[in-house]
C-alpha cells in the first residue's frame, strides 16, 4: 500500500486547522455566554418593575393523586 506524503501532509494541516477554529468558535462562544448573562439573576427588580413569580397555595400532602396531576398539567410544568 503507497501512502502520500503529499496527501497525508495536507490532510493533517486541514484537521489542525479545523481543530483551532472549533476551538476558536467554542471561546467565542463562552465569551459571548458570559456577556449575555446577568449577573444577579434572582434579584428582586428595581424601578416600577414587579416580580410577577409568586408560590401558589398548593395543595397539601393530602391531596388526591388525581388533583395534584390535574393542577401539574393546568399550570404546564
Amino acid at each position: 500500500m503507497i501512502f502520500s506524503y503529499r496527501k497525508t501532509l495536507a490532510r493533517m494541516r486541514f484537521l489542525l486547522f479545523f481543530m483551532v477554529l472549533t476551538f476558536l468558535l467554542y471561546q467565542l462562544m463562552s465569551a459571548v455566554d458570559g456577556w449575555i448573562e446577568p449577573t444577579e439573576k434572582y434579584r428582586s427588580p428595581g424601578g416600577q418593575a414587579a416580580k410577577v413569580f409568586n408560590q401558589h397555595v398548593s395543595l397539601n400532602e393530602n391531596g388526591s393523586m388525581g388533583d395534584r396531576l390535574r393542577l401539574f398539567y393546568w399550570y404546564g410544568e
